[in-house]
């Protein structure tokens, strides 16, 4: 499971049903999560006498520690909206809907620069562990890193221009 926030690459869940213990650990795990409408999150194991003690580390990350408490406590389940009301997922879409829409984020993800997402990433992971102050010095330490990538320049000249940047994906 960690390695999902550990990768350069941006993971995408894609859900469409139940996804308990283990499988609500991954959608939270991941970095973006799409469900339909009738998508389901749980962790039962309470209720078979098997603490849901490894998914409680990712989910208590991702929702408030009340709602993992109470999901983690009961087993009982939560609904998509549920989930996206508390940030377990970022987005519901009608079942029919599912692919296309999961496909047009990781499509729009595609068209950034690699070297400048993968930083972003790690950066963001990186600064959510630290308290406020260390995590505007390494978000800062990491916005100068991103100004020196060839993309980030490359991004200026193109901002500037007033036109699209032409990504090099290079990471020196």
């Amino acid at each position: 499971m960690t390695l999902l926030q550990d990768i350069p690459v941006p993971v995408i869940a894609m859900v469409d049903g139940v996804a308990t213990a283990a499988g609500c650990q991954l959608v939270a795990s991941c970095d973006v999560a799409v469900a339909t409408e009738k998508s389901t999150f749980a962790t039962p194991g309470v209720n078979v006498g098997l603490f849901c003690s490894t998914p409680a580390v990712a989910i208590g990350r991702a929702v408030p520690r009340k709602v993992a408490m109470e999901m983690l406590l009961t087993g009982s389940p939560i609904s998509a909206q549920e989930a996206l009301l508390h940030g377990l997922i970022s987005r519901v879409v009608p079942e029919g809907r599912l692919e296309e829409e999961t496909l047009a984020i990781a499509r729009r993800v595609c068209r950034s620069s690699r070297p400048v997402v993968a930083l972003g990433k790690a950066t963001f992971y990186r600064q959510m562990a630290q308290g406020r102050d260390a995590a505007y010095a390494t978000a800062s330490r990491v916005m100068v890193e991103n100004l020196a990538l060839p993309d980030g320049q490359e991004g200026i000249r193109a901002f500037l221009e007033k036109r699209r940047p032409a990504w090099s994906h290079a990471a020196e």
